[in-house]
């Protein structure tokens, strides 16, 4: 199943977080008040999953581009907890600099779920209010974008702020255990690890009538480079967050790989690819491979594996969480709700007055997949210098959208070599 599939249907996937508790001195009331910026079902989701990680949790603010969508969120979140949402017309903001004004809001968190590419302004506007965070992934499209990740999540840290990401998988319990056996060294020194995240393909939202060009597109937003990324950073990054945290050593020396579009007519639904296979190259030998595929009649996968001069780690979603060899482990423990888990734990660092602050490896996997994408698109084995320094952006920034800018699908390019 994809992702937004399986949290409607409520499974539970790969997981885990370095959890960096440092006492602070916020003053959170009992009610401790959530405001969410991007009110699609990814969103919906999260401000369910912020009810119920904590009694004292309240709704208090809405905010998106789409006043149907802003309404549809709310009255499903009413029709639940109508006592803990409490979002008067007030409070309903619309258009795109309706993050400001939520933000700005009197509010404790916010829950930062638009587009990717609208997810660097979010956020630094979030930290400079001083406001909890949960930020869903991926941070960023493009390099700038990242870098400004990273300068907010220095703010965020100085402040004492908590910053949870939407790297889920690391989350999970099986998987918490699992990477605390292989860094202890349980299947010695890892040389090759490889992930695949293959699945079906995401549906188009049809054009209505009254939709022009910037409508139609950020209904679709997850065809687009300027707004996902592409696939690989929208969506099969969690399989490469997965393994550069149980590799466990920095970031790769240079990326590698390639990608197309075979399922979908390049004149309809975006300009997207929809299969990637990528090598990264993290020196001494060590090399990591993801293989990604959105594309419908395909046979599924989502799996990390490992080979150690110890023994092997093998994750199946659903299937298995073990290690062969040496020091043979298999994962007999319960199994969490690791979206939730990701909630519950932020809201009991608020409540404990605790901070946890994923910033770092969120940043860096976020990276990790925009690098795999420049070297698919471009066909060149990059390194990691070039990357950090690379200025290409996808699309205007959140200060420069109206409903008013044309879209011209010629600044849209196709990737490959040509572009």
């Amino acid at each position: 199943m994809d992702r937004r599939n399986f949290i409607k249907n409520g499974g539970i996937l790969l997981g885990a977080t370095s959890l960096d508790f440092s006492k602070t001195n916020l003053d959170i009331k009992k009610k401790i008040k959530v405001g969410l910026i991007g009110c699609g079902g990814r969103g919906t989701g999260a401000a369910f999953q912020a009810l119920e990680a904590d009694p004292d949790v309240e709704i208090v603010a809405l905010a998106d581009i789409f006043p149907a969508q802003l309404e549809a969120a709310l009255a499903s979140l009413k029709e639940a907890h109508k006592d803990r949402v409490n979002v008067p017309e007030k409070r309903k903001y619309i258009g795109f600099d309706a993050y400001k004004k939520l933000i700005a809001s009197n509010v404790d968190v916010v829950l930062l779920t638009s587009p990717p590419s609208f997810r660097p302004d979010h956020l630094a506007e979030a930290v400079k209010e001083g406001k909890h965070i949960f930020c869903e992934k991926p941070m960023a499209v493009d390099v700038p974008g990242v870098h400004k990740v990273r300068d907010a999540v220095k703010v965020a840290k100085d402040k004492k702020l908590n910053l949870v990401s939407g790297y889920c998988f690391r989350y999970s319990e099986p998987n918490r255990e699992l990477a605390k056996l292989v860094h202890a060294g349980n299947i010695g020194d890892i040389y090759s690890i490889s992930t695949f995240r293959l699945g079906g393909e995401l549906t188009e939202k049809p054009r209505q009538p009254d939709w022009n060009d910037l409508t139609y597109q950020l209904y679709n937003w997850f065809f687009y480079q300027r707004y996902s990324g592409d696939i690989i950073v929208e969506q099969t990054v969690h399989s490469i967050d997965f393994m550069n945290w149980m590799l466990n050593r920095g970031m790769p020396k240079t990326v590698s790989g390639t990608g197309g579009r075979q399922s979908k007519p390049w004149d309809k639904y975006g300009n997207v690819y929809d299969h990637f296979a990528i090598e990264f190259d993290y020196g001494d030998g060590v090399k990591g491979f993801h293989f990604g595929r959105q594309q419908n009649g395909t046979q599924p996968r989502n799996s990390v594996e490992a080979v150690g001069t110890k023994g092997n780690m093998n994750v199946g979603i659903l299937s298995s969480y073990e290690i062969k060899g040496q020091n043979p482990w298999k994962y007999s423990g319960k199994m969490n709700n690791m979206y939730q888990t990701q909630h519950d734990e932020l809201f009991r660092a608020i409540r404990n007055k605790e901070v946890i602050n994923d910033g770092d490896f969120m940043a860096d996997s976020t990276l990790l997949a925009v690098w795999a994408r420049e070297a698919a698109y471009t066909g060149k084995i990059i390194s990691l210098d070039e990357i950090e320094n690379s200025t290409k952006t996808y699309g205007p920034s959140s200060e420069e959208y109206s409903w008013e800018m044309e879209i011209d699908n010629a600044r849209i390019p196709r990737p490959g070599l040509a572009t």
